[in-house]
């Protein structure tokens, strides 16, 4: 006796050889034996032989009419046998039993399962909405295989043209567009990113990198909800200074200010002025979660993402002409010996005589000029000679403080690379498009002014950082146990030493307008000043504030992902650069096996032929540039220098550098004195 059971949903047919009420042992025809339960034996016969009925009855499944099946069901429950008789005859086969089984298993949507060979039809209603849903699906897939066949050939079908980036970046892997893309994929043997670019998806490289960091980061767009900058409603007292900004001529968020009184009198005070939102935005207003959404202003060349909206940061910037609400630290110091004797914090208004523009300033400001009052400086502009005397004074006590924090650091530090300034003329409201001229130039590290307020900003932020820790105040710090390789800046609360820098303590306090941390740090430093040693009582955050470290986390996160996209811009706009030069070779200095740093301009590249020491300097022959995958490769053709030269040449090139993925981007991880200068965060050259 031969029979038909049903197995984990699988329909299997076999010779009986022993059998009890409750189950068989059962021979299939590849000779395995099974136990079946009696339950889901559903069919004995003698014969055919157990695989010719399966084989019988596939063929004659197909065959079943559904439509028709289920107009002769009964509207109560039934079994396969009974629709068998039905729809054949009421001699109905065995073979034609088991074809109805499997014909009514596979159609849930006509019949649902009422138990082992039990069934109920669907009603009506629910017949037809399945039914539609499954004609819905084949549609799908039809559009779907047309559209990969469609890439396949070279072509960008416009649905997948307007979800590209979220294809690429952010894929929905149950939507029709991205199966296409994996199904022409496959078909093609090409990775999904070259596929797309054949067919014509990425018409622009500068959009596909700028796209893909909005959709991870601003998928909402970088638009600002409406909200208006409150007003500062305590009265302040009007300082009795005349303060100056030094900024690059397109920032817009000036954040610090300096003055200096009494030169000449033996005790010198120098004013750091701040400016001060946290006067006015209280933490869980609307616009403390706009700022702490976005946590950092982004900077890119001819473009930035501010963290405030423009008539927010207008309301609080240090404008040239007004009295602007600031937290001030006052420094007194010895004139002949620099020595600091003491510091206090105020609120205050602070008049801003004037807006310095280290740009338009540099080149016409001889270090000679600063240094000696009988050097003439015919060329040097007139807002910087009404300054003369301040700008001095504050250059002899930036090189102090330099030389001050070297010692703490117990090594120089050295600015042997140049920075640089990349300028997209042309570029409009919303950003570059990316077919700009660009325009590279040199920025001098180490220039007087951009030292004056590093070192000015330093001395603030490590002067509140340890006054706050005195009170007992928290604060948000940034730390470097040492300058060992592999060493990096951690954020913390605790007020711990940064080697990097040389202090003693560090909290970032100084750029309120475009960092979240500054303005987390302003509001406790406003509350130190209000109260003094009660102000852990009345500040935002109270001590241990889990509401601290979940900044932290987020700003640590968000500052990597800007740095690294400022990064990628700027290596996108010095290939750019070389193409619209038409630079093929240049010069550049071995750094690490394999990998070349340019002389000129901000790009570090794998070379083929750089087995060099370090240092060496050499003449590379580029290859092609992929401006998607921000790839160039190069060739050495020359070595340029002696075996002595690089080593010298290695043993001043202290800077540490990282190079990671397919693009070779480089991030710096320590603080910089520039970014204490209000530029943009440090995005290593690249």
């Amino acid at each position: 006796m031969f029979v038909l059971f049903e197995d984990a949903g699988k329909f299997l047919a076999g010779r009986v050889l022993s059998e009890t009420d409750s189950s068989a042992q059962v021979e299939l025809d590849s000779g395995k034996r099974v136990k079946a339960k009696g339950a889901n034996i559903l069919l004995k016969f003698e014969k055919p032989q157990p695989q010719e009925l399966l084989r019988e009855a596939q063929a004659l499944a197909a065959d079943i009419d559904l439509d028709l099946a289920w107009e002769f069901a009964p509207e109560e429950e039934f079994g396969f046998a009974d629709l068998a008789r039905d729809y054949y005859s009421a001699q109905a086969t065995v073979a034609q039993q088991a074809a109805a089984l499997l014909r009514l298993f596979e159609a849930p949507h006509y019949f649902r399962r009422a138990g082992k060979g039990r069934f109920r039809k669907a009603s009506a209603e629910i017949l037809q909405q399945a039914l539609a849903a499954i004609e819905k699906k084949k549609q799908v897939q039809a559009q779907i295989g047309a559209w990969a066949a469609e890439l396949a050939t070279g072509s960008c079908p416009p649905a997948i043209r307007e979800q590209l980036y979220r294809i690429l970046f952010k894929p929905d892997k149950n939507a029709p567009e991205y199966k296409a893309v994996v199904e022409a994929s496959r078909s093609t043997h090409e990775a999904p990113l070259a596929l797309l670019q054949k067919a014509g998806a990425i018409t622009s490289p500068y959009q596909f990198h700028w796209k893909r960091f909005l959709l991870e980061y601003f998928p909402k767009g970088t638009g600002f909800p409406p909200v208006a900058a409150p007003p500062i409603k305590e009265e302040l007292p009007l300082a009795n200074v005349q303060a100056f900004s030094v900024d690059d001529s397109s920032t817009t968020e000036i954040d610090d200010a300096l003055s200096v009184q009494g030169l000449g009198t033996g005790t010198v005070t120098v004013g750091i002025h701040i400016a001060a939102p946290g006067l006015a935005i209280a933490t869980g207003a609307p616009l403390d979660q706009v700022a702490r959404q976005r946590l950092s202003t982004v900077y890119m060349p001819g473009h930035k993402i501010t963290m405030l909206p423009d008539d927010v940061v207008q309301a609080y910037t240090l404008l040239e002409g007004r009295d602007c609400p600031a937290v001030s630290l006052y420094v007194q110091l010895d004139e002949a010996s620099l020595e600091v004797k003491a510091s206090e914090t105020r609120l205050e208004r602070v008049p801003i005589a004037v807006n310095l523009r280290h740009d338009q300033l540099d080149a016409h400001l001889p270090q000679a000029w600063l240094e000696d009052a009988t050097v003439p400086g015919p060329d040097v502009p007139e807002p910087a000679q009404r300054f003369r005397a301040e700008l001095s004074f504050l250059f002899r006590l930036a090189k102090q403080l330099k030389a001050q924090r070297e010692i703490v650091r117990g090594k120089p530090e050295t600015f042997n690379r140049p920075d640089y300034n990349f300028r997209v003329p042309g570029a409009g409201d919303d950003g570059p498009q990316g077919d700009e001229t660009v325009e590279i130039t040199v920025r001098r590290r180490g220039a007087p002014l951009d030292l004056m307020v590093a070192e000015a900003m330093i001395l603030a932020n490590s002067t509140w950082g340890q006054w706050l820790a005195e009170i007992g105040v928290p604060a948000i710090y940034r730390s470097q146990a040492s300058l060992a390789p592999g060493v990096k800046v951690r954020m913390g609360t605790k007020a711990l030493p940064h080697a990097g820098i040389g202090v003693k303590s560090y909290a970032w306090s100084t750029s309120p307008l475009r960092r979240y941390t500054d303005l987390v740090n302003q509001w406790q430093i406003i509350a130190a000043a209000r109260h003094g040693r009660t102000a852990a009582l009345a500040a935002p955050f109270k001590p241990k504030d889990a509401e601290l470290f979940s900044i932290i986390s987020a700003f640590d996160a968000a500052y990597s992902a800007y740095n690294g996209h400022q990064a990628t811009m700027e290596r996108y706009w010095t290939l750019k650069y070389l193409q619209q030069q038409g630079v093929r070779e240049l010069e550049a200095t071995v750094f690490k096996e394999g990998l070349a740093r340019a002389d000129a301009v901000p790009l570090v590249l794998p070379v083929l032929g750089a087995d060099l020491p370090r240092g060496a300097r050499v003449r590379v022959r580029l290859g092609e540039i992929d401006l998607i995958t921000l790839d160039v490769t190069g060739t050495v053709t020359e070595r340029l220098d002696s075996a002595a030269e690089a080593a010298v040449s290695a043993e001043d090139d202290t800077d540490e550098e990282t190079v990671a993925g397919p693009i070779a981007i480089a991030v710096d991880v320590t603080d910089t004195p520039e970014e204490e200068a209000g530029a943009a965060p440090a995005a290593a050259n690249t």
